[in-house]
């Protein structure tokens, strides 16, 4: 399902290390994916999550340009790379623009545990706390210790194909990908109450005429 990527990618300098983010109730997260530099899609799909209450907007790798990570300006963003992409230079671009790098993973921690729709699908456990792991999905390991440190929700990219599925109490989702896909998908996904929406791109947000 995931790949491994060769060893020179994991001794970047820019590689962060593995990290929980304590965030404030924040009720809706839009996350993209697999933007491989087509910065016209992306610029729609980012339009459409603000417009639909996105509070923060998570890239979930292979970017693919700077031209992308231009969009994520003044906007509260955090950015994971993948297989496809430079992390030195994009990181170092990111770096400057001010943007959030937490690659290759890191698990986002909400105050409370959701209540109401979805919480059927988080694993049952005495925490209360929300806890979401991000990473692109194409090194193995970074999924093994999301999951060795428990996550509820593990989102990731790379398959270019959107994914709701509980294994053993984790939720993965998958938002699609915006190059490359039957549809050009993204995913906002509400920490209240962990309910998950695509939204397609093309069909909600098509080029201005």
């Amino acid at each position: 399902m995931f790949e491994t990527s060769p060893e020179n990618w994991r001794d970047s300098s820019l590689l962060l290390p593995h990290e929980t983010r304590r965030w404030p109730v924040v009720a809706r997260i839009g996350f993209i994916s697999d933007t491989h530099g087509r910065a016209d899609r992306a610029r729609r799909a980012i339009d459409l999550l603000v417009a639909r209450g996105a509070e923060r907007i998570v890239h979930l790798g292979d970017v693919g340009s700077e031209s992308v990570l231009d969009l994520l300006v003044g906007i509260p963003a955090l950015v994971v790379f993948g297989n496809c992409d430079d992390p030195r230079n994009l990181g170092r671009y990111a770096e400057i623009l001010g943007i959030d790098v937490v690659h290759p993973s890191s698990i986002l921690e909400f105050p409370t545990k959701p209540q109401g729709v979805g919480l059927e699908k988080v694993r049952a456990s005495s925490s209360e706390t929300l806890r979401v792991g991000i990473t692109h999905g194409h090194l193995e390991s970074e999924v093994e210790r999301l999951l060795n440190a428990r996550v509820d929700v593990l989102l990731h990219g790379h398959t270019h194909e959107t994914r709701d599925e509980c294994i053993d109490g984790v939720r993965f989702l998958n938002p699609g990908a915006l190059h490359r896909a039957k549809s050009h998908t993204v995913l906002l996904f509400e920490t209240t109450t962990t309910h998950a929406s695509w939204l397609d791109v093309d069909r909600e947000a098509p080029h201005a005429s």
